[in-house]
């Protein structure tokens, strides 16, 4: 699998971005992990590039203002899931085929049988509780 994160070059797209001088806890897409005190982010609308037409939706989300670290992409961001998130499916029409809850600990088999269904090209790991964009996942 690759994970996707978020650019925090992306949030000068957003006209309406909100500077936070700092705010622990966040989940910061770049970086993908929670960010520490005194971090600047940025609070800005994200649209995954996986939901097409009516399927498209924009977000609010968490971007470093310049991010400390490299993430790695061909793992789980662990610090990202240690809540039940949403995972969403995604066929290549950009049309969701299938969403479920994801407890911590089956993620990989979430992914895993999600991608032995061969229509399904990208999936998005959301939050639960306010349906936040988190990081997207394709094939390798």
């Amino acid at each position: 699998m690759r994970i996707h994160n978020v650019s925090p070059a992306e949030a000068f797209s957003d006209a309406g971005r909100e500077y936070r001088a700092s705010e622990p806890g966040a989940p910061v897409r770049c970086c993908l992990r929670k960010s520490l005190p005194d971090e600047p982010v940025w609070l800005m609308r994200y649209s995954p590039s996986n939901g097409k037409g009516p399927y498209s939706e924009v977000g609010p989300i968490f971007v470093h203002v310049d991010c400390p670290d490299e993430p790695s992409l061909d793992r789980l961001p662990v610090e990202l899931l240690n809540n039940p998130r949403i995972l969403r499916s995604y066929n290549a029409a950009g049309q969701i085929h299938d969403g479920e809850v994801v407890e911590p600990g089956s993620f990989d088999r979430a992914i895993e049988e999600s991608f032995n269904n061969p229509t399904i090209e990208s999936l998005q790991v959301r939050s639960l509780s306010h349906g936040c964009f988190y990081f997207g996942i394709t094939r390798a």
